[in-house]
């Protein structure tokens, strides 16, 4: 149960970490988040109907129509992400937040970090749960080095060719390698690593990483091949290469 802490919010840019699930909020969120959550009237989100909700289950007694949102995601003209920091300018405290995982992070939030730095405001990111490094921490593999690639070709032959390049970093480099699929192409994805990959590589699939349904496991490519194949649907997937 979340307690709270009566404390006045510096004005900051906040970057604010959001559930990777139906997870709960006090199993991954500190309760000081929650503190600075409810001190703040400005948002900077990926979704605004998201963001609602998931600001709805950090704090049941927010009023959602005091708050003012921007929106920003792939379809935001970067040539007015600016102006979502005008609250700051005023000194007033904004909150950025995701669809899932950290602010910023494999995510368009790093665009209006990047003015907050250049224009000498504070920037503080909260503590949270990613998807990128809690995979990598479970998967055994080297986390002195390593690497997030983001979405590979959904072509299969340019899939093919970046999946071996990023072996060959795994090999030559000693560089661990990560990446992300869209979540109803994860089997097709696991199958074209088992058929192009040696089989001595490893791979770790990261899934429903923090929710009820965490499947996390690493084996290599041979072996992989000897086992049933988990069905992760369209659950969000992380997959690693090691060695």
């Amino acid at each position: 149960m979340w307690y709270t802490i009566p404390m006045n919010i510096e004005p900051a840019l906040y970057l604010i970490p959001v559930t990777l699930g139906e997870t709960d909020v006090e199993r991954v969120l500190p309760s000081y988040n929650h503190d600075i959550i409810v001190g703040i009237k400005h948002f900077i989100v990926e979704n605004i109907r998201s963001a609602r909700r998931f600001l709805k289950k950090v704090e049941k007694s927010i009023d959602i129509d005091e708050l003012t949102f921007y929106e920003l995601n792939r379809h935001t003209d970067r040539k007015f992400i600016g102006e979502y920091l005008q609250a700051l300018g005023q000194k007033k405290p904004v909150g950025v937040i995701s669809e899932a995982g950290c602010p910023a992070i494999a995510d368009p939030g790093s665009d209006v970090v990047a003015i907050a730095q250049s224009r000498g405001y504070r920037v503080v990111p909260l503590v949270g749960p990613s998807s990128i490094i809690l995979s990598v921490m479970a998967s055994g593999f080297n986390g002195q080095s390593f690497a997030f690639n983001g979405y590979l070709p959904a072509d299969v032959p340019g899939r093919v060719k970046a999946l071996k390049k990023l072996e060959n970093k795994v090999y030559n480099e000693g560089q661990t390698q990560s990446f992300i699929e869209t979540p109803y192409r994860n089997a097709k994805m696991i199958e074209t690593i088992l058929s192009s990959l040696r089989p001595q590589t490893k791979l770790c699939i990261a899934a429903g990483i923090t929710c009820q349904e965490e499947y996390i496991h690493t084996k290599t490519v041979a072996q992989w091949k000897k086992e049933k194949l988990p069905e992760l649907g369209k659950i969000p997937c992380i997959f690693v290469l090691g060695k």
